[in-house]
């Protein structure tokens, strides 16, 4: 045995291969996996910044999508109104970034977190639906906070240069040239803006603008005409006299501003008067409820009261909850922080729903007389004029 293992070994080394990989047994075939091992670990320890696919699939594993918020059950869409933030700006974490309008309120859109926002995926004045991507952001903290200095810094150093080259441009623009070479040509030919042509017909200006309505407008005109055809009202008019309650506010206002902070006006006086109203006629305070125009009268125990607001944009109807359990002082502070927050643009949607009575007055715009059109499903509408 021990000179046919001899010979077997001679045999072997003696018809050795050049290539182990040319070897079958399971020990060549270890040892050629092993051969192969480093130059794996270096392709696997090579840095992956140097792989650009690698950077774009990091960057974007990274980076954080803001959507649209939620706004309300009856509100799925909006108008992107405008960026407070431009791409690559810091942001920090429940900072406000943009806006989106409804059809009753604006919609803050806050980021999710302290970033950079690297991408704006949706232009303004587009339209969006909740659950909408709007923007990317990179997370981290203060980064170009300081470039932002460094720009403000240079533009100074950069206007004087500006002012230096602005006679070497003018020497090199050969158009005020051919006019000095030609002066004869330039006499000859009169000025275009000599003679205007609105001018030249006696007219006048005739210019035009064109503003697009925001949302709260058409929605405003769409609710209105929609309750002019609906509902079938009648107006009527009565005159009353002031004098007794003129002669009271002009008797406390100043002791109730010193006590409580609140300025004593006549909407509280009007408000509380209907509210004793509503109690006598039930239905004032109704509102019609059904199908095809409503077929159905729900009387209430309370009285919600919805007082219009003009703003900016539009007008608005915050609602006071639980009118008849306030007094005077109660009632006009409820309407100065509401009218606040709707002339801010603060107002929401939970001070803007329901409502079982409005009160609108058109005598702030010097109006002797009126017909304010129902706030749909309510009943009724109180409009109301001075004359002093």
């Amino acid at each position: 045995m021990s000179s046919f293992s001899a010979l077997r070994s001679t045999v072997l080394r003696s018809n050795r291969p050049s290539s182990f990989s040319h070897l079958r047994t399971p020990s060549s075939r270890l040892f050629h996996i092993k051969a192969r091992m480093p130059s794996l670990i270096a392709t696997r320890a090579a840095p992956r910044s140097s792989h650009p696919s690698l950077q774009q699939w990091r960057s974007y594993a990274d980076s954080v999508t803001i959507k649209v918020p939620p706004m309300a059950e009856s509100i799925s869409e909006g108008t992107l109104k405008q960026w407070l933030k431009e791409v690559g700006e810091q942001v920090e974490q429940d900072e406000e970034i943009a806006t989106i309008e409804t059809d009753k309120i604006d919609v803050a859109v806050n980021a999710p977190q302290a970033g950079i926002l690297k991408e704006l995926l949706v232009e303004a004045d587009t339209t969006v639906t909740v659950g909408q991507d709007l923007a990317k952001l990179e997370p981290g903290e203060g980064a170009p906070k300081p470039a932002k200095e460094e720009t403000k810094k240079e533009e100074p150093n950069s206007s004087p240069p500006q002012k230096t080259d602005q006679p070497k441009s003018t020497e090199k623009t050969p158009e005020p040239k051919k006019v000095e070479e030609n002066p004869k040509k330039a006499d000859i030919i009169p000025p275009p803006t000599t003679h205007p042509a609105p001018a030249a017909d006696g007219i006048g200006n005739r210019g035009e603008q064109r503003v697009k309505m925001n949302r709260m407008r058409l929605r405003t005109g769409e609710r209105l005409k929609q309750s002019q055809n609906t509902a079938a009202s009648l107006t009527t008019f009565n005159e009353v006299d002031m004098s007794a309650v003129m002669e009271m506010r002009s008797l406390y206002k100043n002791v109730v501003l010193e006590k409580t902070g609140v300025k004593l006006g006549f909407v509280s006086f009007f408000t509380k008067a209907c509210i004793l109203a509503m109690k006598d006629v039930p239905v004032v305070n109704a509102s019609i409820e059904g199908p095809n125009g409503g077929d159905t009268i729900v009387y209430r125990d309370y009285v919600d009261v919805s007082i219009a607001v003009a703003t900016e944009k539009g007008l608005v109807t915050p609602v006071i909850r639980n009118a008849e359990t306030l007094d005077l002082v109660g009632i006009d502070k409820a309407i100065s922080e509401l009218g606040e927050k709707a002339r801010n643009g603060k107002i929401t949607l939970e001070d803007l729903a329901g409502g079982t009575f409005t009160i609108s007055n058109g005598g702030v715009f010097g109006s002797l007389m009126g017909t304010p059109i129902i706030n749909l499903p309510q009943s009724a509408v109180l409009g109301r004029s001075y004359v002093l």
